[in-house]
């Protein structure tokens, strides 16, 4: 597992129709390593700190293997860091990520806190209505993570898998959890258990169970 490539951005405004949308969702890929910090890499930034950004969301990771299906489903060239992540990995995917997995990334460490959720910036940049919903059918969302010390990061380090916990759920298994509510209330209650999970993704899945909990009684 390695890095294929590191990328960030800053805010920029694209026209969308009939409306501009300022996104961060353009990412350039660098040549250098760069200091990835508690918040972000050096050198990135969101235009939308509601939805992403934070420490639960302080690098958004991409596997390189889903390119060359993506490419074929949109019918372009598409350079890696095209769907605004931060690290395009290298043998490495939803199937075999977990959350909670600790990695050790160039000198720093890193803990995977949630799938990333598809937004409507996708289509913004492919103009393809379709897209967010088509990564969310495939599961293919990439995922993020936190940063728990501080390093240097560069393109071809090493990702090397530090610790799993006993419980852990993968990305894909979360995703379909989320999306296609797979496995019913227990499956949604065993991930909100998850302490390693980003807290947003607790509270969604506990209004989930809440509701079902308060339809069951009526």
């Amino acid at each position: 597992m390695y890095v294929a490539e590191l990328s960030v951005g800053r805010p920029e405004t694209h026209q969308w129709g009939k409306r501009p949308v300022t996104t961060a969702i353009v990412k350039k890929p660098v040549q250098g390593p760069l200091k990835l910090f508690v918040q972000q890499f050096e050198g990135d930034g969101q235009a939308d700190l509601r939805h992403h950004g934070g420490e639960d969301k302080a690098v958004c990771v991409y596997p390189a293997s889903h390119y060359e299906w993506w490419e074929q489903e949109l019918e372009q060239t598409l350079p890696l860091s095209a769907f605004g992540e931060n690290i395009t990995v290298a043998e490495l995917t939803e199937d075999t990520a977990h959350i909670g997995d600790i990695y050790q990334l160039g000198n720093a460490v890193v803990q995977l806190s949630q799938p990333r959720q598809p937004c409507f910036k996708l289509a913004v940049r492919y103009n393809d209505t379709s897209l967010p919903v088509k990564v969310r059918e495939t599961g293919w969302s990439g995922w993020y993570f936190r940063v728990l010390e501080e390093g240097i990061v560069a393109r071809g380090d090493e990702l090397e898998l530090l610790e799993r916990p006993a419980d852990a759920i993968t990305v894909m298994a979360a995703n379909r959890i989320m999306y296609q509510q797979e496995g019913g209330l227990e499956a949604a209650e065993k991930l909100a258990s998850l302490q390693p999970l980003a807290e947003a993704w607790k509270q969604q899945l506990r209004s989930r169970i809440k509701k079902a909990a308060g339809d069951q009684k009526t």
